[in-house]
C-alpha cells in the first residue's frame, strides 16, 4: 500500500479529534523514498488550526507553533517558526482526506520494508503508541522526533529548542535533535552535524544515514536553521 489512514480518534494531548495519514513518496531529495506521516486535526483546516491555537492537539507545547492570531489578513499563527509549510503538502493531504481519497490501512502494510518518517507534521506523542509500534514493526528504518519531554526515547529523538534544553536531555540519557543558528553553536562534544544538511555537504540521504532515532546511537544531531 502507498497511502492510508492509520489512526482516526482522540488526541492523547487534549482529547480532540485527529487523524494520521501515511503516504509513500520518492520525491524528497533530502530523505529519499519515505513513508511520510501527517498528524492532523480531522475537523479543522491545518492553517485555521495553526491560527487559532487548535494545533495544540497535534503539536502540543512546541514553541515553533507561534501564537494565536486574530488578524484577518493572516492565515496562520503569529511568529510561527516551524519549517513545515502548511500551505503545501499538509494542506493537500488534509483536502484529500476530506474528499475521501484515503482508506483505513494496516500500519504494518505501509511500513513494511520502507523508511518511515514518524511525524512529518505533528508530534507523535499525540497518537497511541501501538500505532507507531505497528507501523515500525517491519520497517527498514525510520526517523522520529518529539517536543514532548521524555516521550518514547526508545524510538524518538528529543527536539531541543536551545542548548540548555539539550543539556538537560543529555543528562537524562536522551539524544536530541536541535536546530542551531550557525555552525558556531554546534556542541562538538555531544552533537554531530546532520550529514544530509547543506553545511555537511549533503553526504547522505536520511534513508542511508539512520541516525535520527532513539537514544541508543552515539551523539545527538544538530542542523543549521534553513
Amino acid at each position: 500500500m502507498k497511502s492510508g489512514i492509520i489512526y482516526n480518534g482522540p488526541s492523547l494531548l487534549d482529547g480532540k479529534p485527529i487523524v494520521v495519514i501515511a503516504t509513500f513518496s520518492k520525491r524528497n531529495t533530502k530523505t529519499g523514498a519515505v513513508v511520510q506521516t501527517y498528524i492532523l486535526r480531522s475537523d479543522i483546516n491545518p492553517l485555521e488550526a495553526s491560527k487559532t491555537g487548535e494545533d495544540f492537539s497535534i503539536c502540543g507545547d512546541c514553541t515553533m507553533r507561534g501564537e494565536v492570531n486574530d488578524d484577518p489578513k493572516r492565515k496562520q499563527a503569529k511568529g510561527r517558526r516551524c519549517y513545515v509549510n502548511l500551505g503545501q503538502g499538509v494542506l493537500i493531504v488534509y483536502k484529500s482526506f476530506l474528499r475521501g481519497v484515503y482508506q483505513v490501512a494496516d500500519p504494518r502494510d505501509i511500513g513494511r520494508g520502507r523508511f518511515v518518517r514518524v511525524g512529518t507534521y505533528g508530534d507523535p506523542a499525540a497518537v497511541p503508541a501501538h500505532v507507531w509500534d505497528e507501523l515500525l514493526a517491519e520497517a527498514d528504518t525510520y526517523t522520529a522526533y518529539s517536543h514532548q519531554s521524555g516521550w518514547r526515547p526508545d524510538i524518538a529523538m528529543q527536539s531541543a529548542d536551545n542548548r540548555a534544553q539539550a543539556i538537560a536531555h543529555w543528562k537524562a540519557g536522551r539524544r536530541t535533535f536541535r536546530v542551531i543558528p550557525d555552525l558556531g553553536e554546534l556542541d562538538k562534544a555531544n552533537e554531530a552535524l546532520c550529514p544530509a544538511s547543506k553545511e555537511a555537504g549533503r553526504r547522505v540521504q536520511c534513508t542511508a544515514c539512520k541516525l535520527c532515532k532513539g537514544s541508543s546511537l552515539g551523539k545527538s544531531i544538530a542542523i543549521v536553521e534553513h
